[in-house]
């Protein structure tokens, strides 16, 4: 039986909390959205934020609310989501591809200061805001790029899971929140958790967009009279609450599968992202920065039954649309940069089916 690259985690819980919405004959926006935010608040600190029906219109809001002006430059990694380009682009922003470090896929402090210096000899970029997205999980040293004096969203979709205390301003339950509850990080603004299928937690689709000072929450209650159509349907906020209070379970199953991925992978001659702390990397996916050829990994998992994909196919530097030599690092790993299965109802067998597949890989 052939092992799917996703599985979204819906279990008992999860199903009980949409059938019930649904018994309701409430299933467009309304009480369930508000006590999702409820919910969110007890995992993630934050002043004031908006349920939306997905991450492409929560950043379209976060741009909105910096009140930038047509042609202004948006910095973002060209290894982030393709939709990025189509939102700032349809803004009348411009999108200016940052490369990423060598270390991890994200961009690092120095390259978005070189992103900033402009090219050699070229018009500098005016660059007003950094969308800062932690791709495969994977979180920036977003307190040193805020340094810079940019605007920050961040985008943790993806590496929701090593809180409370979280790069987005998390907290406990029940703690004050400062007036700039991002401490260090002044100048950061909004927070994007995306709950399309594919993120940390999903809600079928969706996202929440928050802002964690009362100063960028007064900035962001502009946009709370939203039509029906921008805002999440009860239907999904049901399913999304559940996942928040199922965060620790299937982030300890994730680890654990992580965990047999990694030793396999010590076998190969394929690197491993390792962030400085290992022990904060949340294990949204098991990628492998391959030494040979994407296509000969793919054909092999292929016959072996097990779903693989190019990790950032779907990115400005896997479409083309970032310049290679301005974003060497970032081209170098669309290209060889593969994802394996990991996900919390992974079997036991069909872990260690995708952890054989690892250690034998060509």
């Amino acid at each position: 039986m052939k092992i799917e690259l996703y599985s979204p985690t819906i279990r008992r819980k999860e199903m009980d909390a949409v059938l019930t919405a649904m018994v309701e004959d409430r299933i467009g926006p309304g009480e369930r959205a508000r006590l999702l935010i409820q919910t969110a608040k007890e995992f993630l600190r934050f002043e004031y934020a908006l349920s939306l029906r997905s991450p492409a219109i929560a950043l379209y809001l976060a741009l909105k609310a910096l009140d930038l002006e047509d042609g202004q430059g948006v910095l973002v990694s060209a290894l982030s989501p393709r939709y990025y380009t189509r939102v700032i682009e349809g803004l009348r922003l411009k999108p200016v591809y940052c490369d990423v470090s060598s270390a991890l896929p994200c961009i690092s402090r120095e390259t978005a200061e070189k992103a900033l210096g402009g090219n050699a000899g070229g018009e500098k970029p005016d660059i007003r805001c950094i969308a800062l997205h932690h791709t495969l999980g994977f979180q920036p040293d977003t307190a040193s790029i805020a340094e810079l004096g940019l605007p920050v969203i961040e985008d943790i979709s993806q590496s929701y899971g090593v809180f409370p205390a979280d790069s987005s301003g998390g907290g406990r339950k029940g703690e004050e929140i400062p007036e700039n509850s991002r401490g260090e990080r002044a100048r950061g603004v909004f927070t994007i958790l995306g709950l399309e299928e594919r993120d940390m937690l999903t809600s079928g689709g969706g996202a929440l967009l928050c802002a964690g000072s009362r100063r960028d929450a007064s900035v962001l209650k502009n946009y709370g009279d939203l039509p029906p159509e921008y805002c999440l349907p009860d239907l999904n906020a049901a399913l999304a609450a559940v996942q928040f209070r199922e965060t620790a379970k299937n982030l300890e199953r994730r680890k654990e599968i992580a965990r047999i991925y990694t030793q396999a992978s010590l076998r190969t001659r394929h690197r491993r992202f390792i962030p400085l702390d290992e022990g904060e990397y949340n294990n949204y996916a098991f990628p492998l920065v391959l030494e040979t050829g994407l296509k000969d990994v793919m054909s092999y998992a292929r016959k072996k039954e097990i779903a693989v994909e190019s990790a950032f196919g779907d990115t400005p530097a896997g479409q083309g649309l970032s310049d290679p030599e301005l974003c060497p690092e970032s081209y170098s790993l669309s290209l060889r940069t593969v994802l394996f299965p990991l996900y919390p109802r992974l079997r036991s067998q069909e872990a260690e089916r995708v952890s054989k597949l690892i250690m034998t890989l060509p």
